[in-house]
């Protein structure tokens, strides 16, 4: 087998003279039309895009229309230019050049916001006890029941009963019946309350446990009672906190939090007193915050450097010959896919190599036996995509098996192989199910798709027969394939529950069942610049920005975002988690380790769990020296990693040298 050094020049020589690489006409700009639209919520329109090169003559390309921000908002028919508007805003829409995604045209859609229909406000109303105060918050939803973000006027009926401010924070002052209204542009919620006197005579308050590290949730339970002992659980309990924290605690992020469900948990080391309120009495605790002290170094093992273009998604696994193997896609390329020997991880071997009509392979999977690989196939010249099947039985001599596109010419990002069957992201839009049980007569079974408006899907995450799909604005959607109590399998997907967080780019989700009984979702964001190939002008590295959400996911009714893993200077894309750590790409950031052992909450990058950082730099890199990671695998003690720029690296983790006895 030539070295990859040698065999890549006589590869990039085969490629430069295949049917399908652009040759002539170079795109150089779109131009949209219309440039500006004015829509209402129903209305459909339809953009075109012309495809100009440096002299103005229309070249014949395949263009792509998105827009990130309309998400749920504005439905996009990538293909076609079509909108369909379900929500008011202005939204940005691109055409871009499939073939070069840096061609890009806009056009700016102004959709007009309907009138507002109701008013929601967070508490339910009831018994309320005199000199208790709580905040209540109001959510206003016009005719298309899109959330909108307007200020409200607060009131009660009756100020000598109770009163409000202006952020909400209802006080009662005196038994009797009150309404608590807000209002805007001439729409009203309400809700009732009966005052009544305080029953609260004594209060007492228990930490669950009185010393913990930093990252540790303690559990703060406050006893309020009444004259005879008896507990009163409906009034409402208030915290406040009294730090001490360490002197090398500033003053960038507070040293500690604690919530309304007092739930405690510090970010610096220090002496913590929480204090737990009721009308007329209080209560505190105070625990003790030691450094969690998780550090370790990183070693670097050995790089499979991939010098001449883009590496996507990486997969790494036992063949069925007892050796370790790791197989590369490639992204905005040449539709080339690698086999490598990693069974001595310092010294990856290329053992093969495909080239098919593409180009972007961005996903590849291997089957649970180790005998099938699948990768996803994006921007063929002949606009039938789809997925490649192959005996990767033998690496070092790798065979198509099969494709398969019947409806999947629109594009597959990503793909995973569950069970002798292939769930392909399909056009962003669905899931298709394929059967590969004989990998050479591949067959649709099933696929699922969601119904809200504009939905879109980007990856998709399958542990014991439930599924775990990531849908951008939608969130992350659970769903029975095989696995859970709803009767679903994978030719007809069920639905269990859904989530969206708080940032609204779920691009990646990993399921994570604690220890501790906690079962939580990790859901990691990506938002950059559309149309981004990694590189910004000037082949500088592509910054991106969003984060890790930390969903628990224990009781699928009531789904909580609990915590968050955000680094400053980066966003997320893909991740992989084990035994109490996640390890997590974030482009730029490079490569993330971070202790999630224990209950989680907050933000982790504050809490002293990164157990170890690394960035990968490569001066023969497709960008010199650019650390672009871009998903990780732990395998049998090492952490192989793919990096976008410079092919795959692997690491090992070891415990830090203490330089001090």
């Amino acid at each position: 087998m030539p070295s990859m050094r040698t065999a890549l020049p006589a590869l990039l020589l085969t490629l430069l003279t295949m049917p399908g690489v652009a040759q002539g006409q170079e795109a150089a700009r779109i131009e949209v039309s219309p440039e500006v639209l004015s829509l209402r919520v129903g209305d459909k329109a339809t953009l075109t895009a012309r495809v100009l090169d440096a002299e103005g003559n229309e070249v014949d390309v395949p263009v792509l229309f998105f827009s990130r921000e309309g998400r749920g908002r504005l439905a996009v028919d990538r293909a076609t230019g079509e909108l369909e508007a379900f929500k008011g805003g202005e939204f940005e829409v691109m055409a871009r050049v499939l073939t070069n995604r840096s061609v890009v045209g806009t056009a700016i859609v102004s959709v007009a916001f309907p009138a507002l229909e109701r008013i929601e406000i967070s508490e339910d109303g009831g018994r309320f006890y005199v000199g208790a105060s709580v905040r209540h918050k109001a959510t206003v939803f016009d005719e298309s029941d899109d959330a909108r973000d307007l200020p409200v006027v607060w009131a009660t009926s009756d100020e000598t009963v109770a009163t409000v401010d202006r952020f909400g924070i209802f006080t009662a002052r005196a038994p009797g019946r009150v309404t608590l209204s807000a209002a805007a542009e001439g729409v009203t919620g309400r809700i009732d309350y009966e005052v009544a006197a305080n029953p609260v005579r004594s209060m007492s308050v228990e930490a669950s446990q009185q010393r913990g590290r930093t990252g540790d949730v303690i559990h703060i339970s406050p006893a309020p009672a009444d004259a005879n002992g008896a507990a009163v659980d409906d009034v409402p309990v208030t915290f406040a906190l009294a730090a001490d924290p360490d002197p090398q605690a500033t003053a960038d992020f507070p040293p500690a939090e604690v919530d309304a469900m007092g739930r405690f948990v510090a970010y610096r080391p220090g002496v913590y007193t929480v204090i737990a309120n009721v009308p007329g009495h209080t209560a505190h605790t105070t625990v003790e915050i030691l450094p969690r002290h998780v550090s370790e170094e990183v070693q670097f093992i050995g790089q499979a450097p991939v010098h001449n273009a883009s590496t996507s998604d990486l997969w790494v696994w036992e063949g069925v010959d007892g050796r370790d193997y790791a197989i590369t896609g490639t992204h905005s390329a040449h539709g080339s896919v690698y086999w490598w020997d990693v069974t001595d991880p310092a010294s990856p071997a290329l053992t093969d190599s495909l080239v098919v009509d593409a180009r972007t392979t961005n996903d590849v999977k291997v089957s649970e036996d180790g005998s099938v690989c699948v990768f996803s196939r994006e921007g063929a010249s002949n606009r039938r995509n789809g997925i490649v099947i192959v005996d990767c039985s033998n690496p070092r001599d790798v065979s198509i098996l099969s494709t398969y596109d019947d409806a999947l010419t629109g594009g597959v990002h990503n793909v995973f192989i569950y069970e002798d069957h292939v769930y392909a992201v399909n056009n962003g839009v669905r899931f298709d199910v394929i059967n590969i049980a004989d990998p050479t007569n591949p067959h649709r079974v099933g696929r699922f798709e969601l119904d809200t408006p504009g939905h879109a899907i980007h990856d998709i995450w399958i542990v014991d027969g439930i599924a775990y799909t990531s849908n951008w604005g939608d969130g992350v959607v659970v769903i029975d394939v095989g696995g859970g109590s709803r009767g679903g399998s994978p030719a007809n997907p069920v639905e269990i529950a859904r989530f969206a967080d708080v940032g609204g780019a779920t691009h990646a989700a990993f399921p994570y069942r604690s220890p501790t009984g906690k079962f939580y979702i990790f859901m990691g964001d990506e938002i950059g610049r559309p149309g981004f190939d990694g590189q910004a002008a000037g082949r500088t590295p592509e910054f991106m920005a969003g984060y890790i959400h930390v969903v628990d996911f224990t009781d699928p009714e009531n789904p909580e975002e609990v915590a968050r893993y955000e680094i400053p200077e980066a966003g997320s894309h893909n991740m992989w988690i084990e035994n109490d750590r996640l390890y997590a790409a974030f482009y730029n950031g490079g490569l993330r380790v971070v202790d999630i052992s224990g209950e989680l909450k907050g933000n982790l990058y504050h809490q002293g769990r990164e157990i170890a950082t690394y960035k990968a730099f490569d001066p023969d890199g497709v960008v010199a020296n650019a650390p672009f990671t871009w998903g990780p695998q732990m395998h049998k003690g090492n952490l192989f990693f793919a990096e976008y720029f410079s092919g795959m690296w692997a690491v090992k983790l070891q415990p830090r040298e203490n330089l001090i006895p």
